[in-house]
């Protein structure tokens, strides 16, 4: 996977477009024609670094704007005399819906599927990193329940935020983040028991003879 754009890309004479220029019409390109279709009618004389660098640098700070706003949000909310765990991730998660909205057309290009080669193993580290911070906000522990009561929420934000992009309009937008919001809010209301909890009940119990036999 090729490195972050940077200034040394254009060389050492500085011609060319400003890495923010090159970078807008990267996205407008990306928008109008799909990662494909950008990497099929890419020019070399136009474009100074690999269509896959622009990509790549395009989701690496598009995913920074997500972090930088739903940790500005929560330390609001923290400073508003919010300390509950589930309140601050539903602040947060708020935060990166409405990021997702503002930017929807990064949102639907980096969900499309459509992504150079190598694209879905840098997502996955991204995502593991989003998984660590949000069982951080929530502090989880290490248990297996906390780790799939983290990536639940952490889903289902990451869901909602394609579905915040896809509206309609900014109505329909603000409803599906209120409708994220509540089902993540469900879900903070009722933290993971450890599994020794569930180890005595006659449901349980039943259900583990039956998977047994």
């Amino acid at each position: 996977m090729a490195k972050k754009l940077t200034d040394e890309a254009f060389g050492l004479t500085g011609a060319g477009p400003a890495p923010e220029e090159l970078l807008a019409a990267a996205r407008e390109v990306f928008g109008e024609r799909g990662f494909s279709g950008a990497r099929i009618a890419d020019d070399s004389r136009y474009w100074p670094v690999p269509v896959d660098e622009l990509f790549v640098t395009l989701w690496e700070d598009h995913q920074a704007a997500h972090a930088a706003a739903a940790s500005a949000a929560v330390a609001q909310a923290r400073q508003s005399g919010i300390t509950d765990p589930g309140g601050l991730f539903e602040t947060g998660g708020r935060a990166y819906l409405q990021g997702s909205w503002h930017r929807r057309d990064l949102a639907l290009l980096f969900s499309s599927g459509d992504a150079p080669p190598g694209f879905a193993a840098v997502r996955q580290l991204g995502r593991r990193a989003w998984l660590r911070r949000n069982a951080k906000l929530l502090r989880l522990g290490s248990e297996p329940e906390d780790r799939l009561y983290a990536a639940a929420l952490t889903s289902l934000i990451g869901r909602g935020a394609r579905e915040v992009a896809v509206a309609a309009d900014f109505r329909q937008a603000q409803a599906m983040t209120d409708a994220v919001i509540g089902y993540a809010g469900l879900l903070a209301a009722d933290r993971p028991r450890p599994t020794r909890h569930y180890a005595g009940l006659r449901g349980v119990r039943g259900l583990r003879s039956t998977l047994s036999s």
